[in-house]
């Protein structure tokens, strides 16, 4: 596989096969193959592809990532860039913001930033989020830069390749060292937000004290699956909400917001196949907290 600025190439070191076969075997996933075909992104051995195509040994096929038209409004913001390479931007988005535009909040998201700083770099491509966060979580989002990597990231969240941890602050005292919650999440049927119900989603979520005070718990947490307000149910559901969650417990004088922060990622880079680990560190207010 080589990898430049604006393609991804690949070369047949095996038998004849279809076109979409080959590149369904190097992991594109069969929307992604219709969108390049319909689009006339695939090349092989130079020459657009027209018509089904039986790719022979040592054939290359290349990807080409062409200009888009972003749909987002750029606006300029001062963006924590924790991590950059040709596919991906991994940002440590603070509190308070929303990740992209809603009918009722347009702009000031973290979409806008994205799509100006796409501007200032001269990259013409959509806005693709990786994962989300809720407007009052804080830390690490990833942007993917071109629809392979888009596609290529939800496939390593898929497979387990790509791992989320946070840091959340929870009422009470912990006992155990570690635990592992395992029940489905559903949407409230007669209200916001979500509930367990034996109807909804599978959710698997893992914890692990960090530190224990007076009348709380520091705990780092990962997500197996990436429902809505995941971390917030399984917690309430066990007995310890989230400080500061006022959806899911009641609001407290300490922090003006739920005390969770996405703190580590876990993937491999799409280039290098080399694995790459971000943290950043637990934000101010949650901080203050550990101090009091």
């Amino acid at each position: 596989m080589n990898l430049i600025d604006d393609c991804i190439s690949y070369t047949n070191e095996g038998n004849e096969v279809e076109v979409k076969d080959f590149l369904l075997s190097k992991n594109i996933s069969n929307r992604l193959y219709c969108q390049l075909y319909r689009n006339k992104m695939i090349y092989i051995n130079g020459e657009i592809l027209r018509n089904n195509y039986i790719v022979s040994k040592n054939d290359t096929v290349t990807i080409y990532f062409v200009d888009e038209v972003c749909d987002i409004e750029p606006e300029k913001m001062d963006l924590d860039i924790v991590y950059e390479d040709k596919d991906l931007i991994v940002i440590n988005k603070p509190p308070f913001m929303l990740v992209h535009p809603t009918k009722n909040y347009p702009d000031k998201t973290l979409a806008n930033g994205v799509a100006y700083y796409f501007n200032k770099i001269n990259l013409k491509r959509k806005i693709r989020i990786v994962n989300r966060l809720d407007r009052d979580t804080s830390g690490l989002v990833i942007f993917a830069k071109n629809q392979f990597a888009h596609q290529q990231m939800s496939l390593q969240l898929e497979n387990g390749i790509l791992e989320k941890y946070y840091y959340t602050i929870v009422d009470g005292i912990i006992n155990e060292k570690d635990g592992i919650i395992e029940v489905p999440i559903a949407q409230k049927i007669d209200g916001y937000g979500r509930e367990v119900r034996n109807d909804g989603d599978y959710c698997k979520t893992y914890y692990e004290v960090i530190d224990r005070y007076d009348d709380f718990t520091l705990l780092k947490v990962k997500t197996f699956t990436g429902r809505t307000h995941q971390i917030r149910v399984h917690m309430a559901y066990i007995g310890h909400p989230i400080i500061g969650d006022e959806l899911y417990f009641k609001k407290d004088r300490r922090i003006n917001r739920q005390a969770l922060h996405a703190y580590g990622l876990i993937f491999e880079n799409l280039r290098a196949k080399t694995k790459v680990n971000l943290k950043v560190q637990i934000p101010q207010d949650m901080a203050n907290i550990l101090k009091r």
